[in-house]
Order: structure tokens, then C-alpha cells, then sequence
């Protein structure tokens, strides 16, 4: 069965504590990121975007943006891929 299935890739989702978050700007509009969006790729590296809200308020374009060079932002990445991967594995099957 393994040689039947091609994983492109695997995505989490993930809310960034506030002491973490920080704000960009596209086109003019600055937006506070919450959420990062994590993918694990073939090859078994790391990648993630951000996304987030205007901080004018409403609810904004669905916009990515690069993750800031950031320790701590590293360190939530790497550890949400842990967790995810403990998830993935004790899996109970379609419910």
C-alpha cells in the first residue's frame, strides 16, 4: 500500500502566543500575524508562512507572509512539527 500513496506534503496550523506575534505591511496595509502555517516537505524539511489580520480591524485579504529571523519563532515551529508528528503517528483512523 506505502508505494501506492505520494504525501506531496503535510500542513499544521498554528496560533502564535502573543509574546511572539508582530505585525507587517502588504500594500499598504499593516496586519498583526497570529497564525503560521507549517509544512513538512518531501524531503523532510521545514517550511512556514504567517498570516494574519489588519490591524485596522476587518477581515483583511487571506495574505502570507515570510517568518522574521527569529529564535523564538523557530523554536514554536520546531516544536509544533514534534507535536504534530506524536499526533500523526498514534492516529486512530477515519472516524
Amino acid at each position: 500500500m506505502d508505494d501506492e500513496v505520494e504525501v506531496s506534503a503535510m500542513a499544521i496550523n498554528v496560533a502564535v502566543p502573543e509574546r511572539l506575534q508582530w505585525t507587517d505591511s502588504r500594500r499598504g496595509e499593516e496586519f498583526l500575524l497570529t497564525t503560521l502555517n507549517v509544512r513538512m516537505l518531501p524531503d523532510g524539511t521545514l517550511a512556514a508562512k504567517a498570516y494574519g489580520r489588519p490591524t485596522a480591524g476587518g477581515r483583511g485579504a487571506y495574505t502570507s507572509f515570510r517568518l522574521p529571523d527569529s529564535p523564538g519563532l523557530a523554536t514554536l515551529v520546531e516544536a509544533a512539527a514534534t507535536t504534530a508528528a506524536t499526533r500523526w503517528a498514534a492516529h486512530r483512523g477515519l472516524g
